[in-house]
This record gives C-alpha cells, sequence and structure tokens, in this order.
C-alpha cells in the first residue's frame, strides 16, 4: 500500500459509493481525509475521517469546509471531486427514466449532473488550487467516466463528463507549473450500493469503491506524479503501472471500447 502519511485529502460526494471508497483508500494508506456530503453522517467511515455535512451545490457551505481544513491542518495535498448526482431518482412513478432522449428526459436531471457534478468540481477545485498553489504542490483528481468519450444512454452525462475531462486538461494548463497535478480518473464498473442492488450486472471484472481509493492513492504517492497532468488514467490500468490490487487480491482489467 502506498504510505500517504503527513498528506491531507478532500474527497467530496464521500456518503457513499465510489467517493466512500476513495475517502477509505486514501485513510487505509496514511492520509488525514476529509469527506463530504450530504448525508455523510449517515456513512460508514471509519473514526479516523473527519466527516463534514456539505450540499456542494451551497457556496457558502464549501467555503466552510475549506476553511475548517485550512484551521485544522494548514495544507491540503489531495482533492477528490466525486459529488455527483446523475445517478439519483433513476425511476420515477415505477418508469426508468435515465436513458430516455434527450428531450424526454427531466430538466431536474441537467442540475443533478451539471450543477451538482461539474460546477462542483470548478468550485472545489478554486478553492484547493489556492492552498495548492501557494504550497507549490498538490494533486486535483476528478472522477469521470467512459461517458465522456462514448454514447452511454444519456445525452446528459456524456455532456457532464465531456466537460469533466477538458476541465482537468485545461485546469492542468494553468496549474502544472504551480506544481500541481490535475486528472480525471476513469472507474471500471464499481461494486456501489447501486450496481449491487439492480442486481443485473455482470460483477466478474468488476471494482470495488476502496480499488478507486487505492488508485487515488497510488497517484498520490507517486514523486513523479506530473507525468499523467491533463490526462485521463483508467483507475485498472493503474493498477498495473503501480502493483496495486483490489481489496479481494485480483487485479481487474480495463474495460475495451467494445465492452463500455
Amino acid at each position: 500500500m502506498t504510505e500517504l502519511n503527513g498528506q491531507v485529502a478532500l474527497v467530496t460526494g464521500a456518503s457513499r459509493g465510489v467517493g466512500r471508497g476513495v475517502a477509505l483508500g486514501l485513510s487505509h494508506a496514511g492520509a488525514k481525509v476529509f469527506a463530504t456530503g450530504r448525508r455523510i453522517a449517515e456513512a460508514e467511515l471509519e473514526p479516523s475521517i473527519t466527516a463534514i455535512v456539505c450540499d456542494h451545490t451551497d457556496d457558502e457551505a464549501v467555503t466552510k469546509v475549506f476553511e475548517q481544513i485550512e484551521q485544522t491542518t494548514g495544507r491540503l495535498d489531495v482533492l477528490v471531486n466525486v459529488a455527483w448526482g446523475g445517478y439519483e431518482r433513476m425511476v420515477e412513478d415505477g418508469r426508468f427514466t435515465w436513458m430516455l432522449p434527450f428531450w424526454e428526459q427531466p430538466a431536474w436531471r441537467w442540475d443533478a449532473m451539471v450543477t451538482t457534478g461539474v460546477r462542483a468540481a470548478y468550485v472545489a477545485s478554486q478553492y484547493a488550487a489556492r492552498l495548492m498553489v501557494s504550497a507549490r504542490r498538490g494533486l486535483i483528481v476528478h472522477v469521470s467516466s467512459w461517458a465522456g468519450k462514448k454514447y452511454g444512454g444519456n445525452t446528459v452525462c456524456g455532456l457532464a463528463k465531456a466537460a469533466t475531462d477538458r476541465m482537468a486538461s485545461d485546469m492542468a494548463h494553468e496549474l502544472t507549473s504551480h506544481g500541481v497535478t490535475v486528472v480525471s480518473l476513469y472507474p471500471g464498473l464499481v461494486r456501489t450500493e447501486g450496481v449491487l442492488g439492480a442486481g443485473v450486472f455482470d460483477l466478474s471484472n468488476s471494482e470495488s469503491p476502496e480499488f478507486i481509493g487505492r488508485a487515488v492513492a497510488a497517484l498520490a504517492g507517486d514523486p513523479d506524479v506530473a507525468r499523467w497532468s491533463g490526462s485521463v488514467v483508467v483507475a485498472a490500468a493503474l493498477a498495473s503501472e503501480y502493483g496495486f490490487t483490489d481489496i479481494d487480491g485480483k487485479t481487474p482489467r480495463p474495460l475495451t471500447w467494445a465492452e463500455v
């Protein structure tokens, strides 16, 4: 496991799923972790993780999160943007609406994906960058997905993820000279509560949420992490690069285009 003793990390959207797994993975690697989410008080997190209730559409609440981190630790080494409302309320009135054509989509889904998603990551990154630039070190990870590069059944989702990838690329352009690395991270099929509850997925090549945390920890512990700046990195490919495994000891295979 990567040793991140002394490093401070913030994981947004950590109440469950990938965000919770990332918070646990970074904590297990030795980082001091702050975790935010609207329902973070209900999350099953370890006592060493500092949970802060935060709705990332509320800029004042976000400000208070970063003030607490700065006052408590005086630094921030890693920001992982996971907060995202795109997979909520996929079924409405007994109807699965998530994969409807864009002209039949409920308007609220734009806000769930773009406001509680792209904008939330942008605002959090602004605060993080101010701390990281002054320290001339840091890593910002935007959790994205293959939907940014290939149609995945929802136009707004594709738009949001493509925007996330471009945001990472452009932020990296502006931050690399300040010693700060920015990447988009693509998980594979993750065994989140929603995926397991659906009961319809082939989990033979799936990943635990903690596996995504191990991928972030590997990046954070790499003294040459700047080589990835501005790029899309795939969690399963990073496992081969850095030599870590999933919590079950397996190494998931990176998805092919046909499988995505």
